[in-house]
C-alpha cells in the first residue's frame, strides 16, 4: 500500500508526509505563526507577573513590620538612662519622626536603587549585613535542599511505581509523620539525643554554631562539616517528606494513562517506561516544589538556624524581629520573598521545556 493511500497520512506542498492527529488533520507542532509568538508572550506575561509580585512585596514589607508591637528606640535604650530629648534625637536619626507616607516613599525610593537602609542595632548597611551572613545560609540550606530534593524524587518515584507495597506504605507513613513534625522541635530533639547525649548514646555533635574557631585548612572544613550534620539532618527530614509525597501523587496520576500501556505493549522494560515516559510527565508539580525549595536557600530556615545558633540570614532575621530593627527585617523580607519569586519564575520558564504544550 502506498503512502498516499494510507489513512492518517497527508502530503505537504513538497510531497513529503506530514504526521497527523487521530482525526487525520495535519499536526505541525511549533510550525504555525501563532506558535512562534506564543512562547515570547508566555515569557512576557510571567516576567510582568514577577515584577508586580516584587512591587507587592515591597509595599507589604513596609507596612507589615510597622504593626509589630514595640518601639525600636525604647528597646535599644532599655536599661540605659535616656532623656526624652535623647529619645527624640534617636527617632529623628532613624527617620521615625516623619509621617508614615514619607517614610514609605523614602523606603521605596531607596529600595528600588538597591539601598536597603542602615540597621538600627548594628549601625551598618543592611546590604552589607546580608552579604556577610549569606554564605553560611547558602551552605546550610543549599546542602539540605540538594539532598532532600534528590531523596524525595527517588523515593517518591519508587513508592508510586510500587503503589500499595510494603515499601510504599513504609515510605508514605514515615513521610507523613516527618512532614507533620515542627522543624524546631525536631532540631531540639536531635540536640538532646546526639549533642547532649541520652542513655547509652553519647554526645557526638556540637550543640550549635558553625565552627569551633580554633581550626584552619582541611581541619576547618571537617569542623564545619561536623557542625552541619544536625541542622542539615533536621532540614532533610522535614523537606524530603514533602517532595516525596508530591512526586508520588503526580506519578500516581500518570500510572493509568494510555501512553504507558502503549509503551509496555511495544516491549519496553518497566524501568524504561518509568524513566523515559512516566517520570517526565509527572515532573511539573515536583519541579515547582524543587524551585520553591531553591528559593528557601536564600531565605534559610529561621527556626532551624535559631535553634542551632547558625550564623546565617535566619538568625539575623530573628535578631531583627526582637528589636524590631525595621530596615533589617524589611531588607531580609525583600530578599526572602524576592528569592521565592525569582525561583517560581524560573520554574514557569522551564515548564515549556518539559511539556511544550505549556508555552503555546
Amino acid at each position: 500500500m502506498s503512502t498516499a493511500s494510507t489513512p492518517g497520512v497527508v502530503r505537504d506542498a513538497a510531497g513529503g508526509p506530514v504526521k497527523t492527529g487521530p482525526s487525520g488533520s495535519a499536526d505541525r507542532a511549533g510550525s504555525g505563526p501563532g506558535t512562534r509568538t506564543a512562547y515570547p508572550l508566555y515569557v512576557a506575561g510571567k516576567l510582568g507577573g514577577a515584577v508586580v509580585s516584587l512591587l507587592a512585596v515591597l509595599v507589604t514589607g513596609f507596612f507589615l513590620f510597622r504593626i509589630i508591637p514595640g518601639d525600636p528606640v525604647s528597646t535599644m535604650t532599655r536599661g540605659a538612662p535616656t532623656s526624652a530629648a535623647q529619645l527624640a534625637a534617636l527617632r529623628k536619626q532613624f527617620g521615625l519622626d516623619l509621617p508614615l507616607w514619607q517614610q514609605f516613599t523614602d523606603y521605596c525610593a531607596k529600595a528600588l536603587t538597591g539601598d536597603l537602609g542602615t540597621s538600627y542595632q548594628f549601625h551598618a548597611p543592611v546590604g552589607e549585613l546580608i552579604m556577610t551572613k549569606l554564605p553560611a545560609t547558602l551552605l546550610l540550606t543549599g546542602v539540605a535542599v540538594v539532598i532532600y530534593s534528590a531523596l524525595g524524587l527517588w523515593l517518591g518515584t519508587r513508592s508510586a511505581w510500587r503503589n500499595g507495597g510494603l515499601g510504599d506504605r513504609l515510605n508514605t507513613g514515615v513521610a507523613l509523620t516527618l512532614w507533620s513534625v515542627p522543624s524546631f522541635w525536631l532540631g531540639l530533639l536531635l540536640i538532646i539525643v546526639f549533642s547532649v547525649g541520652i542513655g547509652p548514646i553519647p554526645g557526638l555533635f556540637p550543640t550549635g554554631g558553625m565552627e569551633s574557631g580554633d581550626t584552619a585548612g582541611f581541619a576547618r572544613i571537617l569542623d564545619v562539616a561536623h557542625h552541619l550534620v544536625l541542622p542539615v539532618l533536621t532540614l532533610v527530614a522535614v523537606g524530603y517528606a514533602q517532595t516525596l509525597l508530591v512526586m508520588r501523587s503526580s506519578l500516581l496520576d500518570e500510572m493509568g494513562s494510555d501512553y504507558l500501556t502503549t509503551a509496555r505493549a511495544k516491549g519496553l522494560r518497566d524501568a524504561s517506561v518509568r524513566r523515559r515516559h512516566a517520570v517526565p510527565n509527572a515532573l511539573l508539580p515536583t519541579v515547582t516544589m524543587v524551585f520553591i525549595n531553591l528559593g528557601h536557600v536564600a531565605g534559610g530556615s529561621i527556626l532551624v538556624e535559631t535553634v542551632f545558633s547558625w550564623p546565617g540570614l535566619g538568625g539575623l532575621f530573628y535578631q531583627g524581629l526582637s528589636v524590631p530593627d525595621l530596615p533589617l527585617v524589611q531588607g531580609l523580607f525583600l530578599v526572602f520573598a524576592g528569592a521565592m519569586i525569582v525561583m517560581n519564575l524560573l520554574a514557569d520558564l522551564l515548564y515549556p521545556l518539559l511539556d511544550p504544550r505549556v508555552g503555546r
